[in-house]
């Protein structure tokens, strides 16, 4: 019995992985993106009105739209010159800037984006604003959460033919919230996070200089991010079970010159 328990198991995973467009690796997928979309836009709306969110005429808060309308659109371009656009169709982005000694931000699959008023001391500046949008948005665009969603599905034998239905399964929306709403840790029980991680610094790195940001402030970010962690303070959520500084520095640096082949920098900023 065990033994069919496991083959059937197997046959459900094999059966229900899709290959990236994007970056050539077979992820698990028992929800669909337009179910995952479903599920962001009423948690992002619930989360706008639970907290304080900046008033759009403000200088921060317009940053944050420009720099995230810019990443948005080089990673349309960036899909159109893949043949893929269609991946993102249906993609609405919003960007908005909350109040909050947080450091963090957050995008949600549909192209709804979050930054906490806590990361910009970090950010200091426009590019290294991009970089961290260009990271989060690659998460969404890269079909992350639903494959961290699908795993954890998968893990309590929630399936049904390779697939998940999830219009009024409680438990299933209960696992949406425990591993892509906004409070949640990134990749806390996935082996593969670290291959997730990696490829949102990778393409995120590439869309930011798209977008006319210089890929090279990722390594000053990341050092205040190192610094923000040895001077004893509490490492942001959005960063919890990422790879330590040291490692990602490293292989951002070895990701520099193909980013770099990506950037053409963009006067008034």
């Amino acid at each position: 019995m065990q033994r069919f328990c496991l083959a059937v198991l197997l046959f459900v995973t094999i059966s229900s992985c899709t290959r990236n467009a994007i970056t050539g690796r077979n992820q698990l997928s028992l929800v669909s993106e337009d179910q995952m979309e479903q599920l962001s836009l009423t948690q992002y709306n619930q989360f706008l009105k639970d907290n304080k969110v900046a008033p759009a005429t403000q200088a921060d808060a317009e940053m944050v739209r420009r720099v995230g309308g810019r990443i948005a659109n080089a990673i349309t371009r960036y899909y159109q010159q893949k043949g893929i656009a269609n991946q993102i169709a249906n993609y609405k982005w919003e960007f908005n800037l909350v109040e909050s000694k947080e450091v963090n931000a957050w995008c949600m699959p549909g192209g709804k984006v979050v930054v906490y008023t806590g990361i910009l001391p970090v950010t200091q500046n426009e590019t290294a604003l991009a970089i961290v949008l260009g990271h989060e948005i690659t998460h969404a665009v890269a079909g992350h959460g639903r494959e961290r969603m699908s795993q954890q599905l998968l893990a309590q034998g929630i399936q049904v033919a390779g697939g998940v239905a999830l219009n009024g399964n409680t438990t299933a929306v209960n696992v949406f919230n425990n591993v892509y709403g906004p409070t949640a840790q990134l990749g806390v029980l996935l082996p593969n996070s670290r291959n997730q991680e990696f490829e949102a610094d990778h393409y995120g790195l590439i869309f930011a200089a798209m977008a006319g940001y210089d890929p090279r402030e990722v390594i000053p970010f990341w050092t205040r991010m190192m610094n923000l962690s040895s001077n004893g303070q509490k490492p942001p959520v959005f960063l919890s079970d990422h790879p330590s500084d040291e490692s990602r520095i490293q292989k951002l640096q070895q990701l520099m010159p193909e980013a770099l082949t990506y950037y053409k920098p963009v006067s008034n900023k």
